[in-house]
């Protein structure tokens, strides 16, 4: 079985206010005639479900495509914590053990992609230090980022740099139930780019 965790990518989605919003130009349209259909697309790369690189908070950090692709493909945990709004998730919040090197959260804070709600829950730089104990490589969450909006200093994602470890922002996890499954998120080879869109699944052979 497989779980696909990306929202649809459309103009109806909302990106980080004062990013670059998604838009499609259509170029040539087999409906009005033409031999093919060719479009064009503009947008931010932290779009929907999307991967930063370290260069995102780092002026020595590497781009999207210097980063391993392990980061991105293999075992992986989904976790449900229980986090209210501008919460952010503690080591605390983790009811029973870390089984995958990669763990993506479900808060449910951030419940609509086309609707941006600043109010979404983030992660705490305690908990990515007590995920690098466990062996961690890369964090996932539910909402547009993984520190909280109103964030200048960027703990988490200050926290990720210090320890090498990979993010995944903007999944779609609802339906998913906790366990354990193989997960698939790999950016393209955008080459001097802080982030790319990933098409996110997750695989159930259970």
């Amino acid at each position: 079985m497989i779980h696909d965790i990306t929202p649809p990518v459309s103009s109806r989605i909302k990106v980080w206010p004062g990013d670059t919003p998604f838009s499609r130009k259509i170029l040539a349209d087999m409906r009005k005639g033409a031999s093919y259909t060719l479009s064009t697309l503009k947008s931010t790369v932290h779009l929907g479900a999307h991967a930063d690189a370290p260069s995102h908070y780092s002026p020595k950090g590497q781009t999207i495509d210097k980063r391993p692709l392990d980061f991105y493909v293999g075992p992986c945990q989904v976790v449900r914590v229980k986090v209210g709004r501008r919460g952010v998730v503690m080591p605390e919040h983790i009811a029973g053990f870390i089984k995958a090197e990669r763990v993506l959260f479900h808060t449910g804070t951030f419940p609509d992609p086309q609707t941006f709600n600043r109010d979404f829950a983030a992660l705490s730089p305690q908990l990515i230090d007590w995920l690098k104990v466990r062996k961690v490589k890369l964090v996932g969450i539910d909402t547009p980022s993984v520190d909280p909006f109103s964030s200048k200093d960027l703990p988490a994602h200050n926290r990720l740099l210090r320890h090498d470890m990979a993010n995944l922002e903007g999944l779609v996890l609802d339906a998913v139930p906790e366990g354990v499954y193989e997960l698939i998120a790999l950016p393209l080879k955008l080459e001097g780019f802080d982030a790319s869109p990933v098409r996110a699944i997750l695989r159930d052979d259970r």
